[in-house]
């Protein structure tokens, strides 16, 4: 992979820049679906402008991945694309991080007050268990 085309840093997407643009606020509703293809008992309920972050936070990796590909295609040297799959797992690892955090301050704690959050523990420990290494 020493090909003479390299892609510049300036080419490819920044990953910790957050948008400036405000949405109203309102809530979004979406159903999480167990592996089992089985509803959780509470719908999951995030906020439009928690939604719209997190699709473009993985739009940018999206991106970064095709900037990776052309990488490969064009021969470029193997450490510096090692470095961007670095990146690109780092990017990835924040927004696990954001997902996590928003379900269990938002998710786990709305199944707590409704009285059943044995199910949603459950769920999330069996995500978890296939998340971790």
């Amino acid at each position: 992979m020493n090909g003479s085309k390299q892609l510049g840093k300036s080419s490819l997407p920044s990953f910790e820049q957050d948008e400036d643009v405000l949405l109203e606020e309102t809530d979004h509703v979406h159903i999480h679906k167990t592996h089992k293809h089985e509803q959780s008992p509470h719908p999951h309920v995030h906020s439009e402008e928690s939604l719209r972050r997190l699709v473009n936070r993985l739009s940018r990796i999206e991106g970064h991945i095709r900037g990776i590909k052309t990488m490969v295609q064009q021969n470029s040297p193997c450490p510096e694309v090692l470095l961007q799959i670095a990146a690109v797992r780092g990017a990835l690892d924040k927004v696990a991080r954001i997902v996590l955090d928003e379900h269990l301050t938002e998710c786990i704690a709305r199944a707590a007050q409704e009285g059943n959050i044995d199910v949603e523990i459950e769920q999330l420990k069996a995500a978890l268990d296939r998340f971790l290494p």
